[in-house]
């Protein structure tokens, strides 16, 4: 892979959270400088260095373990220097959604991509095919739902010279989800006729079981289980017709960051020669305080799997207009607010001071540039006080940073070890 920044690329005040000691420096000049948390300010997001090695450790664990293999989605942080740790820790290929995501992504010299979308832009795939007649060892995995899809994939290929045939999924999707062939039948019919197409083959099945269930229930949890079944049945019915263009090496993948247990349960089983199995999880690397601690298949079975939130908000007060009430200078700019609102964990006088337990304390509601942080009314918490808030939702944290600092060790003010570049 290329470096994720390159020797000449300065710092300004125009990137958001960076301390004005980091202005006109490379981030290399920068680290130098051995920065602590205590150089910044807030409203700032922070990750730590111990919990992305756990958690990187733990899921290859769990998929050596499962018999699966893993391509997390790249689209929760878009950072290259975590998606090359991800490769590093043993994934086999990076999951992007978007051709956006993708350009970013050949360009840092990510080589196994799986598109988890249907390409059916005349521009995009005209630039993938150039793409991979420039670099002989992409190889890039995209998805299809219907004849429509393959239709216009082959429209926009019909003038242009096709080095090897686009590898296709077909997706298999359920009433009620999102994308996807609605029926077995359905599927089968669209794998028919990319296999006729002369410019794409068949080289697997996807899909995503998040968009049918959205808890840990027994019902949520039957319905995902029946999906995969069907999935797994796709599978066998391409095989049985020989659809599938290269025998030995087809794909089937499911498995976003909730459900990744059920399934390696009902998939796993097809995993043998010329078939692998993929599961797609991608917020495990960061993992959250909120929405996926409580969905996460570690917080439902055994086996000692355990992820830790590695990323924290900091954020100060600055209005303490009644009794109860605190205004911090974070907002919706700031942090994530889609799958739950931040929650208050420790308060310091200073960012970088020694921080004690924020005890009956909760974010009721964030404006643009504010969080309202409701306490008791007995409270000590000041104007100046500095709040660390735990995070729920990486995807929608990433996104409202471009640099995003790295700490190492758990002492109060820890030094920064990197800053994450991300390419939303």
């Amino acid at each position: 892979m290329r470096t994720t920044t390159t020797p000449t690329e300065r710092l300004s005040e125009l990137d958001k959270a960076l301390p004005a000691a980091a202005d006109g420096l490379t981030v290399q000049e920068f680290l130098a400088t051995r920065p602590r948390l205590s150089s910044f300010s807030t409203p700032v997001l922070t990750l730590d260095e111990s919990a992305i090695d756990q958690n990187l450790s733990v899921m290859a664990a769990w998929c050596s373990d499962h018999g699966v293999e893993l391509a997390p989605h790249g689209k929760t942080t878009m950072s290259p220097t975590l998606w090359e740790r991800q490769l590093q820790a043993g994934a086999t290929a990076i999951t992007l959604a978007t051709f956006g995501q993708l350009r970013v992504a050949v360009h840092f010299g990510i080589r196994r991509i799986l598109l988890a979308n249907a390409l059916v832009d005349p521009g995009a795939l005209r630039w993938l095919v150039h793409a991979m007649a420039d670099q002989p060892d992409l190889h890039v995995l995209v998805w299809a739902d219907s004849a429509g899809t393959v239709d216009a994939m082959v429209a926009a290929l019909a003038d242009l010279p096709v080095p090897r045939p686009i590898p296709v999924l077909v997706e298999l999707g359920a009433a009620g989800g999102r994308t996807g062939a609605r029926t077995v039948d359905a599927a089968v019919a669209v794998a028919e006729r990319i296999a006729t197409s002369g410019v794409l083959r068949v080289a697997g099945v996807a899909g995503y079981e998040g968009a049918l269930a959205h808890d840990a229930s027994a019902p949520s949890l039957a319905r995902v289980r029946g999906y995969l079944q069907e999935m797994a049945r796709l599978h066998r019915s391409i095989a049985a017709k020989g659809l599938y263009a290269d025998a030995e090496d087809v794909v089937v993948t499911a498995g976003g960051s909730a459900y990744f247990d059920v399934v390696a349960e009902v998939l796993a089983p097809l995993a043998g020669p010329g078939v692998r199995v993929v599961v797609r999880a991608g917020a495990y690397v960061i993992h959250d305080d909120g929405f996926y601690t409580g969905i996460t298949p570690f917080g439902r079975t055994s086996g000692g799997y355990r992820l830790r939130s590695a990323m924290h908000a900091w954020a100060r007060v600055v209005s303490r207009p009644e009794p109860g009430l605190a205004l911090l200078d974070a907002g919706k700019r700031d942090v994530p607010f889609d799958e739950g609102l931040p929650v208050p964990q420790l308060v310091a006088p200073q960012l970088g001071a020694p921080a004690r337990a924020l005890a009956d304390a909760q974010i009721t509601a964030v404006n643009d540039q504010h969080a309202f942080l409701t306490l008791s009314a007995d409270s000590d918490v000041k104007v100046g006080d500095v709040v660390r808030l735990g995070l729920s939702h990486p995807c929608t944290a990433f996104d409202k940073w471009r640099w995003i600092p790295l700490l190492n060790g758990n002492e109060d003010d820890p030094h920064i070890v990197d800053v994450i570049r991300t390419y939303f």
